[in-house]
C-alpha cells in the first residue's frame, strides 16, 4: 500500500481552490472529498510550511507538531477526503496536543471527523 500524503502541487492548488477551510491562529486545515480514491474510501493528507513562519528548523518543528497531532486522529477520518493542513507562526510555540484539540475541532467543523 502506497503512503496516502499529498504532495504534488496540483493537488495541492485544487485543495486551495476548491476545498473547504478552518482557520485559527495555530493551524489553517483545509479539506475536499478526494476523486482519485473515493472508490477505494482512502484519506490523504499533506502538510505545509511557508517561509513566513521562519528558517528550516522552525518550519521543520512545526510540520513535526502537526504530524504527531494528527496521528491520533487519524483512524477516525472518514474515508474519501484529501486535507491540507497549513503551518501558522503561532504553530511552532504551541504543543501537539493544542494542535490536536483545534485539528478536531476543525475536522468537525468541516464534516471529515466521525
Amino acid at each position: 500500500m502506497d503512503k496516502l500524503v499529498l504532495t504534488r502541487n496540483n493537488d495541492f492548488r485544487r485543495i486551495y481552490a476548491r476545498g473547504k477551510n478552518q482557520v485559527h491562529p495555530i493551524l489553517i486545515t483545509y479539506v475536499m472529498k478526494n476523486r482519485k480514491n473515493a472508490a477505494k474510501g482512502v484519506t490523504r493528507s499533506g502538510i505545509t510550511a511557508s517561509k513566513k513562519i521562519g528558517k528550516a528548523v522552525k518550519r521543520n518543528r512545526a510540520r513535526r507538531v502537526i504530524r504527531e497531532a494528527y496521528r491520533p486522529l487519524k483512524e477516525n477520518v472518514a474515508p474519501g477526503y484529501d486535507i491540507i493542513f497549513v503551518a501558522r507562526v503561532r504553530t511552532i510555540y504551541a504543543k501537539s496536543t493544542d494542535v490536536m484539540h483545534v485539528m478536531q475541532r476543525q475536522l468537525k467543523q468541516a464534516g471529515v471527523l466521525r
